[in-house]
């Protein structure tokens, strides 16, 4: 073997590249395939907030986690839960240590974008019975045309009774699509700025078209849609201003690329990371610090809302958790330590131009840090210390989690935030963390298996930690 020059020596000293450690570690790669089983069965499964949150407390049941009892105090190793509105998860195990040490807090969300259907959607033209919505998050209008859709969610009855729906997932169901313009007659619309290729108004769903057969009858394509509504869910029109209807995209989560390296499928921001925290909380056992996992929601509308992280749903129950040992919650907020698990834009050769290369976080290379979010000059961010920063990637280093660290894209192009504002806003220490993802809140995301493992290892090391 050639002997190492002095400056090769010192380059490996000295210098720092991230790599893809999955390239040449089989057992990472294999474990990295298992995981990602599971995940793909829940991405599939749990595509609304509702959804998730269902799929969490089957979870967590199943793992011992008792229903929290705020008149209850808990030992160190009991596991506790609490389901907010049906919409957001939060869990925890308790700890050996004080809870004025400290908690450790895993908080991801999992509203994703999509379309929501409107309070008054439902009406007929040339023939056709369609659905008006209203777009959720930030999403690219454009995507959304021309392909299967599916139906999410609940109706509320007039005798205050919920029924759920669920339409177009399983291989017998039909399927809603929004039509678009053929090339032929798309003068026009090919004029449009790219932003407005669909406009907002024009994310109609078709739903059918079906007419009773009652020439008496002026919209006899709508009666005949609400009449199977009514037959299968017992429900009026007028109960849509009281429903609440996600149109997503249909189909499961699939393996992409010949090698199976990588997931593609919807709503994996933020999915993907709050899947990898949800599991790593399960599998803790007898932490030192007691572990926290979050799953909210709101966050791609601002984490407003009864069920978003501005709200003090979460803040409320870690002082609950205090009181029933009889902690001062304000030395434990001060001293607790938060994981903000939220997604980043991978960087992406086809569009290379968006970012900056040596600043990019790449798919395969593994779980990344951001200090800072936020857009221009790192407004809207929080901007994690260099004493969390070494912390964290001392404890990733001991726990052989690849990872790496970056920025958004280019600066000044655009921006993003994440809930790490909010949690700095209760006083907590925080730091953005989370899974490169492809064609971000598109109806088609892609993500590397071996960063999503690598995700539930940070996770795990955190939760794990001792010191």
């Amino acid at each position: 073997m050639k002997e190492m020059t002095e400056a090769q020596r010192r380059a490996r000293e000295l210098l720092y590249e991230p790599a893809y450690r999955c390239d040449t570690d089989a057992d990472a790669r294999r474990a990295a395939e298992g995981f990602s089983e599971g995940y793909k069965d829940f991405l599939s499964r749990c595509k609304t907030e509702r959804e998730v949150a269902a799929y969490a407390e089957e979870a967590l049941k199943a793992a011992g986690y008792q229903l929290y009892d705020d008149r209850k105090a808990y030992a160190p190793g009991e596991k506790v839960y609490w389901i907010h509105q049906n919409k957001a998860v939060l869990c925890a195990t308790i700890g050996s240590r004080s809870m004025e040490d400290g908690f450790h807090l895993v908080i991801a969300h999992i509203d994703s974008p999509r379309l929501d259907i409107r309070p008054n959607p439902l009406y007929e033209a040339a023939h056709f019975s369609l659905l008006k919505t209203h777009y959720y998050g930030g999403i690219r209008k454009y995507q959304w045309g021309t392909m299967p859709l599916a139906i999410h969610g609940v109706f509320t009855r007039a005798d205050g009774s919920t029924v759920a729906v669920q339409v177009g997932e399983d291989a017998g169901d039909p399927v809603f699509c929004i039509t678009d313009l053929l090339p032929h007659l798309g003068a026009e619309q090919n004029k449009r700025e790219l932003a407005d290729g669909i406009k907002g108004e024009e994310l109609n769903v078709l739903i059918g078209s079906d007419a009773v057969a009652d020439e008496e009858i002026k919209e006899k394509v709508k009666l005949q849609t609400m009449l199977l509504l009514h037959e299968k869910y017992g429900i009026t029109e007028k109960d849509f201003t009281r429903a609440e209807l996600e149109v997503v995209p249909a189909g499961r989560a699939r393996d992409v690329g010949f090698d199976r390296s990588l997931v593609g499928g919807y709503g994996q921001d933020d999915r993907v990371d709050a899947y990898a925290a949800l599991m790593a909380e399960i599998e803790a056992k007898d932490p030192a610090f007691t572990t926290v996992c979050v799953l909210a929601d709101k966050e791609e509308i601002g984490s407003y809302g009864i069920t978003g992280m501005g709200s003090a749903y979460t803040y409320d129950w870690l002082r609950q958790l205090c009181a029933g040992q009889g902690a001062d919650p304000i030395r434990a907020f001060r001293a607790s330590l938060c994981l903000s698990a939220d997604v980043t834009a991978a960087y992406d050769p086809s569009w290379a131009s968006a970012f900056e290369p040596q600043n990019g976080t790449y798919a395969g290379r593994g779980v990344a840090f951001f200090k800072y979010t936020g857009s221009r000059g790192k407004s809207g961010a929080n901007d994690a210390s260099a004493e969390q920063m070494g912390y964290l990637t001392r404890m990733m280093d001991a726990a052989g989690v690849s990872w790496q660290i970056g920025e958004l894209g280019r600066i000044d192009l655009g921006g993003g935030g994440t809930v790490a504002t909010e949690v700095a806003h209760a006083g907590i220490a925080v730091v953005d963390i989370g899974v490169p993802v492809l064609s971000m809140h598109s109806p088609f995301e892609v993500v590397s298996k071996n960063d999503l493992y690598m995700a539930y290892k940070a996770f795990s090391a955190f939760v794990a930690a001792q010191e």
